[in-house]
């Protein structure tokens, strides 16, 4: 089992770079919505948006997981979808860091 331990220092390094992922991938997809939005020609478009949104929003809450014991996980996948960059980690402990990288490859 790997340490799950977080110093103060990590946990507030974790926490502004989940937020700053979160927030560009809101951002984005807010992006997305308007362009959607602006083409609905009809009724079945609009719950064509709706339908779209509520997967969203399932992924959204599958990925976006802040407990401690995912949030390597979480990093791993936010890095490889472009919402996070390695440099925004800097602070976490080489544990961490490592079981990162070795999920990106894999």
């Amino acid at each position: 089992m790997y340490n799950e331990n977080w110093s103060r220092g990590e946990k507030a390094v974790a926490r502004r770079a989940y937020d700053a992922a979160r927030s560009r991938e809101y951002s984005a997809l807010a992006e997305q919505v308007r362009r959607l939005a602006k083409n609905i020609a009809d009724p079945g478009d609009i719950w064509e948006l709706h339908d779209f949104l509520s997967r969203k929003r399932k992924g959204f809450d599958q990925k976006y997981n802040y407990r401690y014991s995912k949030l390597v996980f979480v990093f791993a996948e936010l890095i490889a979808g472009g919402w996070l960059t390695e440099a925004e980690l800097a602070g976490l402990d080489e544990d961490k860091l490592a079981r990162i990288h070795f999920l990106l490859e894999v």
